[in-house]
């Protein structure tokens, strides 16, 4: 987009919600125009065309997502932990006065936020006329639109939360054709609007007006995200000369003694269980016998040992090096916290699973310390 208008992408950014409906009756007049569809797919609603965008910016963590944010477009990588169930949002919104029978076409706003229903009948009245009770509107629901809409969990990865800190997660809200793109456990980047929501609090002073919670009404989203160093430089894309340096790597007989000496150089010995984490980082290789058994290439690893021989340190090592890695410790997680948790929705009161630390690390290595607990 900003490559077509150079002027369209910076007053994009600050204001999305207005150019957005615009995008998508553009992009339906371009159907028509090429013949994609006719008239009659568009009036019948048969043809819903949704714009979803992605950015090729420098993404913020969760931690920066700021006051000063709000409103605006951003880019955030993470990994989805929970998706609610999918559930039907109103686009248009029709009441009607159950008194006067008068239809009223309420406006209804995006994300989590609703319609508000007017509590006082708007019909022009005759002279002498009495009027309406109040609240007399009720929803008409055969003329209502609606759309699809998900709730999802983002969580930081493990490798961008700071040493020492818990990870922090952000709700978002999802629709139309962005339903059900992401399950608990993928690793995203979303670009979406940062929004807030209202606090709902069951006693009347814990209804405070200030006080806002972000959350994202997500505009594209992107399987998987680019890891980088602390200096910026990326770790899954790699030159030429890179490339050539592996395979130089590969084509030597003693590479299995380098990796060895290269896992926690600064503990000294300890030899075999260096030989064994190197396996466990590079995995086996899946195998497919005739008869259509699968042999699994995982290969799992239990330091067993007295205090003090380093085998934490082991686990906090392979923690760095594994592109995809989550540490847990068993003194502080139960079972559940491993696999799955089911938790209840705030808001809906609905229950939805929560993966734990060997969803989270799918494809990748889990670390668990003092597994004994």
């Amino acid at each position: 987009l900003m490559m077509w208008a150079a002027r369209l992408g910076p007053e994009l950014l600050p204001r999305p919600g207005l150019p957005l409906p615009l995008f998508e009756k553009a992009a339906i007049e371009a159907a028509i125009l090429t013949s994609l569809t006719d008239h009659e797919a568009v009036e019948t609603e048969r043809l819903q065309i949704q714009v979803t965008l992605t950015s090729s910016k420098q993404p913020i963590t969760i931690r920066e997502m700021l006051a000063s944010t709000v409103a605006q477009v951003v880019t955030i990588p993470g990994i989805v932990i929970a998706s609610s169930k999918v559930k039907a949002k109103g686009t248009e919104i029709f009441a009607q006065c159950a008194s006067c029978q008068n239809v009223k076409k309420l406006p209804v706003r995006a994300g989590f936020a609703g319609a508000a229903m007017p509590r006082v009948c708007d019909r022009p009245r005759q002279p002498n006329e009495q009027p309406c009770p109040l609240d007399p509107y009720v929803i008409l629901p055969e003329k209502c639109k609606y759309v699809d809409q998900q709730t999802w969990k983002l969580q930081e990865s493990p490798e961008m939360v700071p040493t020492g800190e818990m990870p922090r997660s952000v709700m978002l809200t999802v629709d139309r054709r962005l339903v059900d793109r992401a399950n608990p456990g993928d690793r995203v980047t979303v670009t979406g609007i940062m929004s807030i929501l209202s606090q709902q609090g069951g006693r009347s002073e814990d209804k405070k007006v200030a006080i806002r919670t972000p959350y994202l009404q997500v505009l594209g989203v992107r399987h998987g995200f680019e890891a980088r160093t602390a200096d910026g430089e990326s770790l899954s894309e790699f030159s030429q000369q890179e490339e050539e340096e592996f395979r130089e790597l590969a084509r030597d007989p003693k590479i299995l003694d380098r990796l060895k000496m290269s896992i926690s150089p600064a503990i000294f010995g300890s030899d075999d269980v260096k030989h064994a984490l190197a396996c466990l980082l590079f995995s086996g290789s899946r195998k497919e016998l005739a008869d259509g058994a699968r042999l699994r290439g995982d290969v799992n690893v239990l330091l067993l040992g007295d205090p003090s021989v380093a085998k934490s340190q082991f686990l906090k090592f392979v923690e760095k090096a594994a592109p995809t890695c989550v540490y847990t410790s068993g003194k502080g997680s139960s079972a559940a916290g491993l696999t799955a948790t089911v938790t209840q929705e705030s808001g809906s009161r609905d229950f939805y699973l929560e993966g734990g630390a060997m969803v989270l690390a799918d494809g990748g290595v889990v670390c668990i310390d003092e597994f004994d607990k």
